[in-house]
């Protein structure tokens, strides 16, 4: 096969003999065509088609001709092929033909491949001049005009610019993937829709009714499901449902969603949860509906072999399928995390950017939402905020203590300002009162704080208790105080994902077991939100209100104990500093309330809580992403949802040694880091140093560390911040 006058893609077939080219014309118009079918949900059609046609111009160059003709080993041994970058001619052509676009295209295709810039950078590139025999002034025939009716605001412009990437460099993917792996490129194209999905939840949720006793709080569950099926004719929107624990609040949202999303023909229903505890236990709840090939479940600790291993369809390519997914979440169902979501809305590397686009006309559920942290909220609600004016999202919160994210709402110091969202509807009528219908707790706040050995003795009047704490350290001095030999079990984050989720599968069986007369349980509030299990009796050390409430929620679940008590107490030794201790200051101030679990009352809470803050915007996104100014990836590399100062390790559970074993031998791949993501503890970097000095933990790749010994590893606890063989060396 003859080479194109210009070659953009280029691969040897095995199975013809020869080599097979694509050119950059080709590719171009094929980019061309995908980024506009991606850009016109949003009703920018023709710049998608502009960034398509102008991206790769830059291959025309002779000297890339060269070198990519050297490095595919088609001309091994052709001269003067030296790296030749040719991001940056597209970006000049945008600026030349489309001046009054400027720099709204040259900026998606001077990054399709290295990622957004900082301006300060992108300014630079583009003083360069454009390479001998690549002319400016050919006008393309099309005209580009912004789209009418749209109220543009300045930190809109960040949030356009990064969804049109998106549509460039997802484009740019699936063509050059299409051209290059064919077997890839057909996994892809395999989805369903949400429309053909929906009778599949219609029909679970008659099953489920017909199976149900009629009690009253299935009824008012019921009832929560219809006012759901209702409200999903409304326009699009803002929409919360405030349902208190127990209420049925996963199987209504589904519900909402995918009747709203059908009905307004919306892409995509895409789930965001803070813990990977509940993504787990509701993706397998989704999967057991609509199937895993529909059900995409994309976070740092997912284990397609695990996830997979009883469906009877062709293992392997759903396992290629659902991996592909994780990379521009093409799929009808993505059920993934916070940090994931809006991580990605505020990156600037191509490999992240990729899914924005498919966000946009989607319905987004945000679960547990009062999880939001404080000090980034303003970023949050922006984000929020263009994805569903400019982009055609609607979004759902859900939570059983809805914050307060309408409206304007001052700091601690009238500098310091929220400004919220215009409206958001209320899906559940005030009149109601479910959290009068669904009271199953009292709530009791002790006077005097206690140390380990007096709490520990006060859980030990109770048969089952559970008793959620702040720290790890916290978790575990408290733990050891408990009798060795019952049914006793800890959780933190010093335990991987792997051991935590047994644990709670443990923790289940028991509750529910005749035999098991004695369930104790001490954990840190990775517990108290989503993960459903049920406990008589619940202890939670002080925090926000919002965070008592859910503690409060692992209470009495089904109502079967008529009212059950939750204790709020505090130790001797002070709260960190942080948002643990300004949610319980906050709460401490609220004097004379009457009902904790009234609505209002959790309004007033937030609103209390925002005036404490010192900050909205703790990275000064607002600041840094005008226009005229965008430090793209400044803020990208700086914007952490939840701060992570410290080091991964893999610890020595499960089948973990074995998956080290295959990465000693293979090196790292995407696949055994996604595996041995269940076996990894994230410790403080003066714990990491300390196990590190000791010997403790060893870097086995680079960026790799193990910790070796499978002693310093507590089947109960998880890793020891003591070192084992000094402790054995003292007891002899």
């Amino acid at each position: 096969m003859e080479p194109p006058l210009y070659i953009s893609h280029l691969r040897y077939d095995e199975e013809a003999g020869e080599w097979v080219f694509q050119s950059n014309g080709q590719h171009s118009e094929n980019v061309s065509r995908l980024a506009a079918s991606f850009a016109k949900k949003i009703g920018f059609e023709d710049f998608g088609r502009v960034l398509g046609l102008l991206h790769d111009r830059g291959k025309e160059q002779e000297g890339f001709q060269r070198y990519i003709k050297k490095v595919s080993g088609y001309m091994p041994d052709i001269t003067g092929a030296e790296k030749t970058p040719h991001a940056f001619v597209g970006a000049l052509l945008a600026k030349a033909e489309y001046p009054q676009m400027f720099p709204l295209l040259s900026m998606p295709i001077m990054a399709h491949h290295a990622g957004l810039y900082d301006y300060t950078d992108f300014t630079q590139k583009m003083k360069a001049e454009l390479p001998v025999g690549i002319e400016a002034g050919k006008p393309l025939d099309v005209k580009l005009d912004m789209p009418k009716g749209v109220a543009w605001q300045p930190q809109d412009f960040h949030h356009l610019t990064r969804v049109l990437y998106s549509c460039l460099v997802d484009a740019d993917f699936l063509d050059t993937e299409e051209f290059m792996d064919k077997t890839r490129a057909e996994s892809r194209k395999k989805q369903n829709s949400l429309k053909n999905l929906l009778p599949l939840l219609e029909d679970y949720l008659r099953k489920l009714s017909e199976k149900s006793v009629a009690t009253e709080l299935n009824k008012l569950r019921s009832s929560i499901q219809d006012i759901c099926r209702e409200s999903a004719s409304d326009v699009p929107g803002f929409y919360s449902l405030t349902v208190p624990t127990g209420g049925g609040k996963t199987l209504s949202s589904l519900l909402w969603a995918m009747l709203h999303a059908v009905k307004y023909n919306k892409e995509r229903i895409i789930i965001a949860i803070p813990y990977t505890s509940i993504i787990v236990q509701t993706a397998a709840i989704l999967r057991g509906i609509f199937g895993a090939e529909n059900v995409l479940e994309h976070h740092s600790v997912f284990d397609a072999d695990v996830v997979l291993k009883d469906y009877s369809e062709d293992v392997n390519e759903l396992r290629l399928k659902q991996r592909l997914a994780t990379e521009n979440w093409d799929y009808p169902i993505v059920v993934t995390t916070n940090v994931q979501l809006f991580e990605s809305m505020l990156s600037n590397k191509p490999s992240v950017c990729r899914k924005l686009h498919n966000i946009c006309n989607s319905v987004l559920v945000l679960d547990e939402v009062q999880m939001l942290p404080t000090e980034h909220l303003q970023p949050i609600v922006d984000s929020l905020n263009a994805y569903q004016r400019l982009f055609c999202t609607s979004i759902l919160f859900t939570t059983a203590s809805q914050p307060v994210l309408s409206g304007e709402h001052r700091g601690c110091n009238p500098m310091i300002k929220l400004r919220g969202l215009s409206s958001v509807k209320e899906i559940v009528p005030t009149g109601m009162s479910l959290h009068d219908k669904l009271r199953r707790v009292n709530l009791h706040f002790d006077k005097c704080a206690v140390d380990y050995d007096a709490l520990a003795d006060r859980l030990m009047q109770y048969d089952k208790v559970l008793c959620i704490v702040n720290t790890r350290k916290d978790a575990q001095e408290l733990y050891s105080r408990l009798p060795e030999g019952e049914c006793t079990f800890h959780l933190s984050r010093m335990m991987c994902s792997a051991h935590i989720q047994k644990v709670i599968g443990k923790i289940k069986n028991a509750l529910v077991n005749p035999d098991v007369k004695v369930v104790r349980v001490v954990a840190t509030q990775l517990i108290e939100a989503g993960v459903d299990i049920d406990f008589p009796v619940v202890f939670r050390q002080e925090a926000g209100l919002d965070s008592v409430l859910q503690a409060a929620g692992r209470c009495n679940r089904e109502g079967k104990l008529g009212i059950s008590d939750t204790f709020v107490f505090s130790f001797t030794h002070p709260l960190p500093p942080g948002s643990l201790s300004r949610g319980s200051a906050t709460l401490k101030n609220m004097i004379g309330v009457t009902d904790w679990f009234a609505p209002e009352t959790m309004k007033e809470y937030f609103i209390r809580l925002y005036r404490n803050s010192e900050t909205f915007d703790k990275v000064k996104v607002q600041e840094r992403l005008k226009p005229g100014e965008l430090y793209f990836e400044s803020v990208a590399e700086e914007f952490q949802l939840i701060d992570n100062n410290g080091r991964s390790i893999i610890v020595n559970y499960g089948d973990s040694m074995e998956l080290v074993g295959q990465m000693k031998m293979q090196g790292i791949s995407y696949d055994l880091m996604k595996r041995l993501s269940r076996y990894m503890v994230n410790l403080r970097e003066y714990d990491f140093r300390k196990l590190l000095k000791e010997g403790l933990i060893e870097e086995i790749l680079e960026g790799v560390y193990l910790l070796v010994d499978r002693e310093q590893y507590d089947g109960d606890t998880g890793v020891l911040m003591d070192n084992h063989w000094l402790e054995e060396i003292l007891i002899q």
